[in-house]
C-alpha cells in the first residue's frame, strides 16, 4: 500500500526543533546496491525496536533520509522517526537511550544506527517547504 512518506529535515522544519530517528544501514558488505535488495518489512531488529516503542508508548513514524534536491528518491528503507525531544533530562529520552545505547554511547543493538538531526542542518532545506517547490523540482530534473 502506498504511503506519504516524510524527509526526517521536513519533521525537523514542522516541529520547529532538532529530532531523532532510527537507521537500519543493510549495505555493509562490498555490494553498495544492498539495502535496495533487503526489504525493511523484514528487518527483525527493525520490528523488534517498533515492538518495544509501541509497548513503551513512544510515537514514531516512517521516515527518510534528509531530502536531496541532487538524487532522485532511491525509496523507502526502513527509517523511523521518534516523537521524543533530543534532551537529556527528558524521562523519555533517557529510556529510549538506555534501550537502545551503552553509558558509553555505543549501540546495545546490532544493524540499528541512533540517529540525531539538529533544527540548524534541517533548515538549510527550508525553501523545500515553499508552495510546489517538489513539483517544479521533478519537472526540471
Amino acid at each position: 500500500m502506498p504511503m506519504l512518506i516524510e524527509h526526517i529535515d521536513a519533521i525537523a522544519r514542522k516541529k520547529g526543533r532538532d529530532v531523532l530517528f532510527l537507521d537500519f544501514p543493510t549495505g555493509l558488505g562490498d555490494d553498495p546496491f544492498e539495502d535496495f535488495k533487503v526489504d525493511w518489512e523484514d528487518i527483525p531488529i527493525r520490528q523488534q525496536i517498533i515492538t518495544w516503542l509501541e509497548q513503551n508508548q513512544i510515537e514514531w513514524s516512517h521516515c527518510g533520509y534528509i531530502a536531496n534536491e541532487n538524487m532522485m528518491g532511491g525509496g523507502y528503507h526502513g527509517r523511523i522517526y521518534i516523537d521524543v525531544p533530543f534532551d537529556k533530562n527528558d524521562p523519555v529520552y533517557r529510556k529510549l537511550s538506555d534501550y537502545l545505547e551503552t553509558p558509553e554511547g555505543e549501540m546495545k543493538l546490532k544493524g540499528v544506527k541512533f540517529c540525531y538531526l539538529p533544527l540548524k542542518v534541517a533548515m538549510k532545506n527550508a525553501h523545500h517547504d515553499e508552495p510546489r517547490f517538489w513539483e517544479k523540482w521533478a519537472e526540471d530534473f
